[in-house]
């Protein structure tokens, strides 16, 4: 059984392509396409084991760019199948479902009607996840089923006190303004992954993930089910992020609106794009940031310390959310690499019994700390297309194989 794994941007799409042989998935091949609009947009596809093929083509539209997608994956010489009747199914990232769905779904003109009723919710995200949708089947083809994974759906499992803001709950209930939760594929991912190294049933287990990336949340997982997790109703509340301001106090927006007489648009951009670390210090990236503190810049100093604090504020507040915990678990592009970010983050936990291996961290293995340490850390890098792959696999089995 084959699987196309599709993650469709504004102006981009995201592709894997695995093979399901005895319920193990193996990536045949994966690649990129970019600047779709644009007058020098391309294709980068990389097969298993092969070098990178660069196809630079103009691509109007994501329509375009899919039928180059279904060229490039059935090519004599670099293509891993022959034709696209080969792929069983296709998993989309959808990163807004809202409460309208706690699992993934088979993609119908349903679905795709209820993702759109859900673009004001995530703006910059569910637009694009339906383009490439729709894109994919009008390439591909309406016989190969569609699959919908949900960043949302994983945190459906919150308690309302945890998923409600103090606002009227007539607010909530007439238009669902409450926390949802983003990155949810990778924070189920490496939970799993936590449980299986701790030896315990994940249903058992009381774990703390940090997904650190440009964009960055943290989630409390308590006997399998998530009970609290930092995003909110967008991908902005919570910790930090590359260019997102996270936590703020809604009177800031308010006073900015009329003291320097911002509209909402302008304050939406400022708090999405224009903060963060980088407007702090003027980096988003933090190998940048950390290049800055070591020559000496203070702000870049001071983003550092806020940075770190605010995660670790978070793992604090999760710990006594869950009455203790038992792993947890950095994860993401910061995440995993960054041991400088990490090394000051579990210092600073040292009154959990939590003793850091300095070099296993330095290294950026899997185990971070030592065999007596009372709480168990770990670096797992996480893996968001093999989960959309594995859910895409759950939902069409059954329509492939049906039971006798």
């Amino acid at each position: 059984m084959k699987i196309l794994v599709i993650n469709c941007g504004s102006s981009s799409i995201k592709y894997q392509m695995f093979d399901i042989l005895d319920t193990e998935f193996h990536l045949l091949a994966k690649g990129l396409v970019e600047k779709i609009g644009q007058k020098d947009s391309s294709l980068t596809h990389t097969p298993l084991g092969k070098d990178n093929v660069v196809i630079e083509e103009n691509l109007p539209d994501h329509s375009a760019a899919m039928a180059l997608v279904e060229k490039t994956l059935t090519n004599p010489e670099y293509g891993v199948i022959k034709d696209v009747s080969e792929i069983d199914g296709v998993g989309h990232r959808v990163v807004h479902g809202g409460e309208a769905f706690t699992d993934s779904a088979l993609i119908t003109e349903d679905v795709i009607k209820a993702i759109k009723e859900r673009y004001d919710l995530a703006p910059l995200h569910n637009p694009p996840n339906v383009t490439g949708i729709e894109a994919c089947i009008k390439s591909l083809g309406t016989d190969i089923p569609n699959v919908a994974v949900f960043d949302t759906a994983i945190h459906q499992t919150m308690p309302p006190k945890a998923y409600m803001y103090a606002i009227p709950v007539e607010i909530y209930k007439e238009h669902g303004v409450r926390k949802y939760g983003f990155h949810g594929t990778s924070h189920g991912y490496v939970a799993h992954k936590a449980a299986k190294l701790l030896d315990k049933p994940f249903e058992e287990c009381k774990i703390i993930t940090c997904h650190v990336g440009n964009g960055g949340s943290i989630t409390a997982f308590d006997n399998g089910k998530v009970v609290d997790t930092s995003m909110g109703m967008t991908p902005l509340e919570g910790i930090i992020m590359g260019t997102r301001s996270g936590d703020i106090d809604p009177a800031v927006i308010l006073y900015l609106m009329e003291k320097l007489e911002m509209n909402p648009q302008q304050i939406n951009d400022l708090l999405n794009k224009k903060s963060g670390m980088l407007g702090l210090c003027g980096a988003s990236d933090l190998r940048d940031v950390h290049k800055q503190s070591q020559e000496g810049d203070q702000d870049a100093k001071n983003a550092l310390e806020a940075f770190n604090y605010r995660i670790l504020k978070y793992i604090g507040a999760y710990v006594a959310v869950l009455n203790g915990v038992d792993a947890i678990v950095f994860t993401a592009g910061v995440g995993e690499n960054d041991w400088i970010i990490r090394q000051e983050i579990i210092k600073s936990l040292s009154y959990l019994g939590i003793e850091l291996d300095e070099e296993r961290n330095k290294k950026n293995d899997l185990h971070l700390t030592t065999s007596d340490s009372k709480v168990q850390v770990y670096r797992i890098p996480t893996n968001e297309e093999l989960v959309i792959a594995q859910e895409t696999f759950k939902i069409i089995k059954p329509q492939l194989c049906p039971a006798k």
